[in-house]
């Protein structure tokens, strides 16, 4: 009888002893459920988030543990459906628009032609613009003149045979305007070498000196008597060059037989805004890569590639030892003739930024940019009319200008489209 009692109280404590452990068991089993999800909601968010930056790649691809977790394809639709409050614009947030105050800007007499890739030099009153794709099958080869006291086009004279049609190399001394190497013909056909002056006065070209190798869009500018020409892209039209030479001019004369080396730029590469300031030369923004001519193509038919746009700012200074300052508020190219120079600030108008990530189009740029050069501060201090690139630029009596180039498809949508011939100003005031 003791003993079957023991038994029986034994037999109990067992029955208890297995429903704690299965409650325990039960427990932990739950609390691992859980922290696991929690984890993979973290994972997801922290995934979904570097996934949506241009500037990573998950090396592996993103498995979701269950169907109710967002699949890449929404992440993608929501992506592009994402709104920029500040402009009103619709484009994924990572590649919106900046926020930015509205200009005023009034319409004024269209260009003669439209014109993309162009070039544009301002003496005194007078803007000259350059050649230029009119359609990627067609190229232009005079220069039209727009003369800022009557707002009205007038002159038009040609431009030597042997010069290029776009992506010029372009300064002027106030007087001279020269013009170095360039894209010779329409699509993507090779560069020149060839080197040119025009003495604005007389309508009188000149021959100089040929640069040393082609180069499309590389940046150039006159510096303590010294034309320089640096970076763009190499005769592939796609590779960046580095190479800096310069030629020593003065009164649209070369005083030298050849061109000199010079310390190569930190950065290569094409369609980046070249400029004198207080005996301080500046180069803004560019990118690195271009399109390229089709292999075996008879008509030099343009082939996409690879292109990476930047933000990247430099300064040459007395010791010819190149300084990076701050970067602009967003990659910006395309922007070679987009600029002015106004109380001791450097304005840039509109360009081209990094390429969408789902897309994978061109994104043009909507703003208008402020470097101020006692502050070495950037700012955003209006938004154009409309996104557009390679604007050919010009200010005049308060008067901010900008004509020509190739605009968006709509404000909802900011991938290149028309080019066009238009001119538009408004009244500049800066707020310090």
């Amino acid at each position: 009888m003791v003993r079957s009692s023991g038994s029986a109280k034994h037999g109990s404590a067992k029955i208890v002893l297995t429903c704690v452990g299965l409650l325990g068991f039960a427990l932990v089993a739950d609390f691992l459920w859980a922290s696991s999800s929690r984890f993979a909601s973290s994972s997801y968010s922290s995934i979904a988030s570097n996934w949506a930056s241009p500037r990573h790649t998950s090396p592996n691809p993103v498995i979701f543990p269950n169907k109710d977790q967002p699949t890449k394809s929404r992440i993608e639709e929501d992506a592009v459906k994402g709104k920029q409050a500040a402009t009103g614009r619709l484009l994924s947030a990572t590649f919106a628009d900046l926020p930015a105050p509205e200009l005023k800007w009034e319409k004024m007499a269209a260009a003669p032609v439209p014109r993309l890739d162009g070039a544009a030099i301002q003496i005194k009153n007078l803007l000259y613009v350059f050649a230029g794709y009119g359609t990627i099958d067609y190229v232009h080869s005079h220069v039209d003149v727009y003369n800022f006291t009557d707002n009205t086009w007038g002159a038009r004279f040609d431009m030597p045979k042997e010069m290029a049609h776009s992506h010029l190399g372009m300064a002027t001394d106030g007087r001279y305007i020269y013009v170095v190497t360039g894209q010779y013909g329409p699509q993507c056909r090779g560069p020149t070498a060839r080197t040119f002056v025009l003495d604005t006065e007389t309508k009188q070209w000149r021959d100089l000196p040929p640069l040393p190798v082609p180069r499309y869009a590389p940046a150039t500018q006159l510096w303590r008597g010294r034309l320089h020409v640096m970076g763009g892209s190499k005769e592939n039209r796609h590779t960046p060059g580095l190479e800096h030479w310069s030629l020593a001019v003065k009164d649209g004369n070369a005083l030298e037989k050849e061109w000199r080396t010079e310390i190569s730029i930190p950065r290569g590469g094409p369609h980046r805004a070249c400029i004198v300031v207080e005996d301080r030369l500046y180069v803004i923004g560019g990118q690195e890569g271009d399109f390229m001519a089709k292999p075996g193509s008879p008509i030099f038919k343009c082939s996409r590639r690879n292109e990476v746009v930047y933000s990247d700012v430099y300064m040459l200074d007395d010791e010819m030892k190149w300084k990076e300052l701050p970067p602009m508020p967003k990659p910006d190219s395309h922007i070679e003739f987009a600029w002015v120079v106004v109380n001791n600030s450097i304005v840039i108008i509109g360009g081209t930024t990094e390429k969408h990530p789902v897309t994978k189009k061109m994104v043009l740029n909507g703003e208008v940019f402020r470097f101020n050069l006692d502050t070495l501060k950037w700012s955003v201090i209006g938004k154009l009319p409309y996104r557009v690139k390679t604007t050919l630029v010009g200010f005049w009596n308060g008067w901010l200008h900008f004509t020509s180039g190739q605009r968006d498809k709509g404000p909802d949508d900011p991938a290149p489209k028309k080019v066009v011939a238009d001119m538009w100003r408004t009244k500049l005031k800066f707020i310090f």
